[in-house]
């Protein structure tokens, strides 16, 4: 039996990714609280998750939040940008918790990685959503 057939290790999994999703709220909240980006809309960032949920690869991921910088600048430029601090947030906080996953699950990295990657995205659409219309 593959591990991705065994109903134990995916309940696992699961159940630890769980337990990261209020870092991933935070750490998408933060990044929208806290940096300069323009006047982004929500349909923008939906592409973004779009993307996310039709690729296996966290680089095709960043790829496409560059081409965005590239376009516009209502993902921000610079360090302070929310772009920058998306890209942060998958290659450093995302991808220690993915990998503190796969070392107590004892399985691969790279599915983690992209599945908490989708959820914070998730939530920034969601999080950017009131930015725009609740919080007025």
């Amino acid at each position: 039996m593959n591990e991705q057939s065994d109903p134990q290790k995916q309940l696992k999994i699961q159940k630890e990714i769980l337990q990261v999703e209020d870092d991933l709220v935070i750490w998408i909240q933060t990044a929208l609280d806290k940096t300069k980006y323009g006047d982004l809309e929500e349909s923008q960032f939906r592409n973004l998750v779009r993307v996310s949920d039709t690729t296996e690869s966290a680089e095709v991921i960043k790829n496409f939040i560059r081409y965005q910088v590239g376009r516009d600048k209502k993902w921000g430029r610079g360090k302070e940008s929310l772009a920058e601090k998306i890209i942060e947030d998958i290659d450093g906080n995302i991808n220690k918790k993915a990998q503190e996953i796969a070392k107590t699950c004892q399985t691969n990295f790279q599915p983690i990685w992209l599945e908490l990657i989708r959820r914070y995205l998730g939530y920034g659409a969601r999080h950017l959503k009131y930015k725009r219309d609740g919080a007025a």
